[in-house]
């Protein structure tokens, strides 16, 4: 949440004096519902509780035609505070993305060896159409010209996080397929391990 509220913040505050429809838009245009998990459905609600809690006023209603009447945000000086802590607490700490894949991992050995590395061969693929995309997108005159320099940047870490994925996933199926045990010596030879598994027959070792 807390980034969904810097996200609302600073677009606010870049565009003010904004609809919320066009804060809506202009987070999506970015995609930001699937860099920074802002969905889209908690974007009014987010500009309803910040103006609640003083963090943005609403500065003007206007309805067109037989539309529903659209309101106008700026932000407040206690906005302005709480979007520069935001900001500075994401730039200054590092979080790991959360990433289902990882639960999935975790069970690696209750698949068939012959599945998991296919899995992860086909994971490779993707994310190599992915880093295919965002260069083609760099390359562009999108990028190039009409979008702030950083956004590029943001593109080329996006690239670099893939192209270390890939070579992750290439090297595990490898090594999934050469038969290497998932268990050290010391959980295999252990007893109590021992009886685990031998209860465990779905277990792959």
């Amino acid at each position: 949440m807390s980034a969904t509220r810097m996200m609302i913040l600073g677009a606010v505050r870049l565009m003010q004096p904004v609809h919320g429809y066009d804060v809506r838009r202009e987070l999506l245009s970015w995609g930001a519902d699937k860099w920074a998990n802002v969905q889209p459905g908690s974007i009014y609600h987010g500009l309803r509780k910040l103006t609640e809690e003083e963090m943005l006023r609403a500065v003007g209603t206007d309805q067109v035609g037989g539309r529903p009447a659209r309101t106008s945000y700026e932000i407040t000086a206690k906005g302005e505070a709480e979007f520069e802590t935001l900001l500075r607490d994401q730039w200054w700490n590092v979080a790991l993305p959360t990433d289902p894949f990882f639960a999935a991992f975790s069970f690696v050995d209750a698949l068939p060896r012959e599945e998991a590395s296919a899995a992860l061969r086909n994971r490779a693929r993707v994310l190599r159409a992915t880093v295919d995309g965002l260069r083609a997108s760099l390359e562009s005159r999108w990028i190039s010209e009409l979008k702030p320099t950083h956004v590029a940047w943001m593109f080329e870490l996006s690239i670099i996080r893939s192209e270390g994925e890939i070579d992750w996933c290439e090297r595990i199926a490898d090594l999934i397929d050469s038969g290497v045990s998932y268990l050290p010596d010391s959980l295999r030879e252990s007893p109590e391990f021992r009886d685990y598994l031998d209860g465990s027959s779905n277990i792959q070792r």
